[in-house]
């Protein structure tokens, strides 16, 4: 059944099929990454990525090496994208301060970190093999 103008938006996406309903998920995830863009954390990474995304091809010896590298950079922005959800999400359900909200809270920001340092390993080690086998 098509979608009609009194159907709510949430039910229409779900009745969209083919190119319409990717069209429509594209400008959703679009939107996604704006309000991403409002975080100071995923600028920073964001900007990070401008930079270190150009510098894979660089560093990276071979196709593998170069995926390695820009894979990494950006997991680090999709974990910090959902880090950011579960944060809006635990805000919607309240301001107050309950222990399972903290923990939900913790949890991404630990997931965040974890991504960092296996990014930070992958192009410290990326970076002692070019400067010892150049």
């Amino acid at each position: 059944m098509p979608p009609t103008s009194s159907t709510p938006e949430h039910q229409r996406q779900k009745q969209r099929r083919g190119l319409a309903r990717l069209w429509h998920a594209t400008g959703y995830s679009l939107q996604g990454l704006r309000a991403a863009w409002g975080e100071k954390a995923f600028r920073t990474e964001a900007c990070l990525a401008v930079v270190l995304l150009p510098a894979a091809l660089w560093l990276g010896r071979d196709w593998v090496q170069v995926a390695l590298l820009c894979a990494s950079v950006v997991l680090v922005l999709i974990v910090e994208l959902l880090n950011s959800a579960i944060e809006a999400a635990i805000d919607r359900i309240g301001p107050e301060w309950h222990d399972l909200s903290k923990r939900a809270k913790d949890m991404g920001s630990a997931a965040v970190l974890l991504s960092v340092l296996l990014t930070g390993g992958i192009w410290l080690s990326a970076l002692y093999h070019h400067a010892i086998h150049a």
